[in-house]
């Protein structure tokens, strides 16, 4: 009883500390998940005769190629949809006053006398018209917070550096790591790690992926529907995807009522319904078996709960360390599980 007690002093101890040191662990943690991620790809580049320095500068060097070509390519698009998006605010509530809540009061018991449209546009044309002050007036608010901008600077500095040491170093922290446990525990502890780190790896990488494929899917399926905002709205379905389901309903809502706004009919509505419904078979059919895996691949509900659980005691640092705690989490309910049907308690 006495030792499980210290355990979990010591864990009250940890979790006290990483609530107080959020705000500064965070560039760490998210060097540290970039250092993870790019690890594989870096020992792969090792293998093939690089030194580890000269693997990591290669990983790098393809990452800021990947970012320039995104924000040569993809950006310009975003920003020419968003502009337009916003510009369009006044005429979607014209059709929405004078189409869309007709229709609702004719085919279902909504009272759409509550709904001020007119008010609504006044507000977005005030909006609108006050935007160009709104970004100065946060511009000088910002230059007048040193602290924020230092805090930053601080942090778009601290990323790439501590990621670049901390992938040349990854596996040397691994086997220090793997060095200091106690020799009676080391090998229980190893196999977990690996365990983990495989339950983890899989998840993440192959997560990711899908986002990327889903991403591509929605967003040339709308834009080949003829969609004005089919880039924007695909990239952002792919990107929110990340949680099970999230990015299929959000997807589908926001390019539905984009396709009626636009066509003001059901048939392009149900086309984009089609865009989505392929997209959702695809990930189930092909892209999470191969990319994941059904064996190793996290729980929906399981990411839900994580992911919200550690926004909200930790903020965006609980965010980052909720599918890595959640990972480690299945594992050892896993080996607990096996335990319990190997012990008398389950036997006698």
């Amino acid at each position: 009883m006495a030792a499980e007690l210290r355990v979990g002093f010591w864990l009250l101890l940890l979790g006290g500390l990483l609530w107080l040191l959020a705000p500064v662990l965070t560039p760490f943690l998210f060097s540290a998940i970039l250092a993870y991620l790019g690890d594989p790809l870096a020992d792969r580049l090792e293998a093939w005769g690089l030194s580890r320095t000269a693997a990591v500068v290669s990983v790098f060097v393809t990452l800021i190629g990947s970012l320039l070509l995104l924000l040569l390519v993809i950006v310009p698009s975003l920003e020419r949809q968003l502009v337009n998006l916003v510009q369009q605010g006044p005429a979607v509530l014209d059709w929405l006053k004078h189409s869309g809540l007709p229709w609702l009061r004719d085919h279902l018991p909504i009272d759409t006398a509550l709904v001020d449209i007119d008010a609504l546009k006044g507000e977005l044309t005030q909006a609108l018209g006050k935007a160009g002050g709104i970004v100065q007036t946060l511009l000088a608010t910002a230059a007048r917070s040193s602290s924020v901008v230092i805090g930053f600077l601080v942090n778009l500095f601290l990323v790439p550096v501590l990621t670049f040491y901390l992938l040349r170093d990854w596996d040397v922290l691994v086997a220090r790591i793997r060095a200091l446990l106690p020799r009676r525990i080391e090998p229980p502890v190893s196999a977990l790690a690996a365990e983990t780190n495989e339950v983890l790896g899989a998840f993440l990488r192959g997560q990711f992926a899908v986002m990327l494929a889903l991403g591509a899917i929605y967003a040339v399926g709308l834009t080949l529907l003829g969609l004005h905002y089919g880039l924007l709205i695909g990239l952002l379905a792919g990107l929110v995807s990340f949680v099970p389901y999230m990015g299929f309903i959000v997807g589908i809502g926001v390019a539905g009522v984009a396709a009626l706004v636009q066509y003001q009919d059901l048939l392009h509505v149900t086309l984009v319904a089609g865009v989505f419904a392929i997209g959702q078979a695809l990930e189930g059919t092909v892209l999470t078996p191969r990319l994941v895996g059904e064996r190793i691949g996290l729980h929906p509900v399981a990411v839900i709960f994580a992911v919200l659980a550690g926004g909200h005691l930790f903020g965006f640092f609980g965010v980052l360390l909720a599918l890595p705690v959640a990972s480690i989490v299945m594992v050892l309910l896993r080996h607990t599980h096996d335990r319990y049907l190997a012990s008398d308690l389950y036997e006698g």
